[in-house]
């Protein structure tokens, strides 16, 4: 049987890293983004190439450029006719007072967060019309739902997720394509990591469960949905340990 494709943005670490071991155990065909970890994107390649022999393919490039998704996708194109799932997944977070940013970090987490979800979704789309079938999981936060005092940018860029995954799915339902986010909540990856340990001590205690998320268990989510019924579309889904 010919095995499911899957593009996951940003899989160098953390949720990225997370999932595409997960499809990567269970058969799937992969091929994993990333920009400026090339090197841990290549362990992440070898530890699947030896722990679950799955076909795993690397395709560098800056997902907020749109020249550089193109090239990205003619890579992919070469090896298979359409992908079954795309997570976008790619992201950056910055905390500061909004009035202290510069022109530039606005673009640059509007570019990695929300617009290269459009020209991921943009470049995945028409194969999969023509195959009426396929899965778009885009990797959204509970801030793009609620905001967060400091984060400005990256509330702005996760809300704009949250519409365009919505927008995108009653655009697409007529061709059997299901467009889907996941609002993460507090996640013990690296992004995480710029917080102090009172810092991080406070926002633990604001957590009805008690404790961080893990990269594993919106992974596990992710899987879910890419296997969940059809009529399973437009939703932005939230794991947050009930913080919202």
């Amino acid at each position: 049987m010919e095995r499911k494709k899957i593009l996951v943005t940003g899989a160098s670490r953390g949720i990225g890293r997370a999932i595409a071991l997960k499809f990567a155990a269970n058969g799937y065909h992969l091929f994993l983004n990333c920009h400026t970890s090339a090197t841990q994107l290549q362990e992440v390649k070898r530890f699947i190439d030896e722990e679950y022999h799955s076909p795993c393919e690397i395709v560098l490039g800056d997902v907020g450029n749109p020249e550089d998704v193109a090239f990205m996708f003619e890579q992919i194109y070469r090896s298979c006719e359409c992908l079954d799932v795309l997570v976008n997944n790619a992201g950056i977070s910055h905390i500061g007072l909004l009035m202290d940013m510069e022109n530039d970090t606005w673009r640059r987490i509007m570019d990695t967060n929300l617009s290269s979800v459009f020209y991921c979704c943009r470049a995945a789309i028409p194969p999969m019309i023509s195959r009426k079938q396929g899965k778009i999981i885009n990797i959204s936060s509970m801030w793009g739902t609620s905001g967060a005092s400091c984060e400005a940018a990256y509330s702005a860029s996760k809300a704009g997720v949250n519409g365009l995954t919505k927008a995108l799915a009653k655009e697409l339902a007529p061709s059997n394509i299901q467009v889907n986010a996941i609002a993460c909540g507090v996640i013990d990856t690296q992004m995480n990591q710029q917080l102090s340990e009172m810092e991080r001590i406070e926002l633990e205690e604001e957590i009805p469960a008690g404790r961080y998320g893990t990269a594993g268990e919106i992974a596990q989510v992710v899987w879910d949905v890419a296997h969940a019924p059809g009529y399973l579309t437009g939703q932005v889904i939230g794991v947050d340990g009930g913080y919202l």
